[in-house]
């Protein structure tokens, strides 16, 4: 269950890149004071809930203004007897190219703990971490909480179903790469209503966690927002689901279907 948590919901929130960089609309779709609020559900079970926060921050990073950005999970009833979770994360972004400049993370999982740092050198393709120093193959590399925030910010007006986006993401000690296809558009109906949106399906490695055959789907909003509304993936013993349970200080109004 090491690290777990976050690469789930990582992998349900995050695009990924290669040394190319990507673009992104003019200005974020996120501000400072949005909150989204999130359920991971293990077959009929809320296993999970986690927390998005999108703060103003008086630290600058090469005298450049930042975005905090606050991610808390937990489990949650049943599971939260057995294997308690308890992970929070930061990052602090810029708040023109969204590229994170610092991270920090703070994990309990059960009896592990391990807290860990990061400070990004996009110049140099340089994350300098508290177990390794990384070189990066782009100016544009992310943590998980960071990458979420700017893949939502990508502009995919030109996407075509099966156009895939990719991105380069720093976990742990290593460097490591999504790729994610576009499948098309559905509305899905959610607590906050039946949205419009886009459905995009990541790629994932097989594993401890991930049959060979797992997919995973991902749905966001088809509006100014990209918020992401809910995932769906097949895991060794049955499938994880996570769904929004609230957004709060969006930027626009939702895709909802009247």
């Amino acid at each position: 269950m090491r690290k777990s948590l976050l690469v789930i919901i990582g992998l349900f929130l995050s695009f990924n890149i290669l040394a190319q960089e990507l673009p992104f609309v003019k200005e974020p779709v996120f501000q400072a004071g949005e909150v989204l609020k999130y359920k991971l559900k293990y077959g009929f079970i809320t296993a999970a809930e986690g927390t998005l926060k999108v703060q103003n921050s008086e630290l600058k990073f090469d005298g450049k203004p930042t975005f905090k950005l606050v991610v808390d999970g937990a489990t949650s009833g049943t599971f939260d007897i057995f294997y308690k979770i308890r992970d929070h994360y930061d990052s602090f972004i810029d708040k023109d190219n969204l590229k994170p400049y610092f991270y920090q993370e703070n994990i309990r999982e059960g009896g592990y703990r391990r807290q860990d740092k990061a400070r990004f050198q996009q110049e140099n393709k340089k994350v300098i971490a508290t177990q390794a120093t990384l070189n990066t193959p782009s100016k544009q590399t992310f943590d998980l909480v960071s990458a979420y925030y700017f893949a939502r910010s990508l502009d995919i007006s030109k996407m075509k179903i099966g156009d895939f986006v990719k991105l380069n993401y720093f976990l742990g000690d290593e460097i490591s790469q999504l790729e994610i296809q576009f499948v098309g558009r559905e509305v899905v109906k959610t607590k906050l209503g039946k949205i419009k949106c886009l459905k995009f399906s990541p790629s994932i490695k097989p594993g401890r966690v991930f049959r060979k055959d797992s997919k995973l789907y991902l749905w966001i909003t088809d509006d100014g927002n990209r918020v992401p509304v809910k995932a769906q993936v097949e895991i060794i013993v049955g499938a994880v689901t996570m769904e929004i349970k609230s957004a709060d200080g969006l930027k626009y109004p939702l895709a909802i279907v009247q």
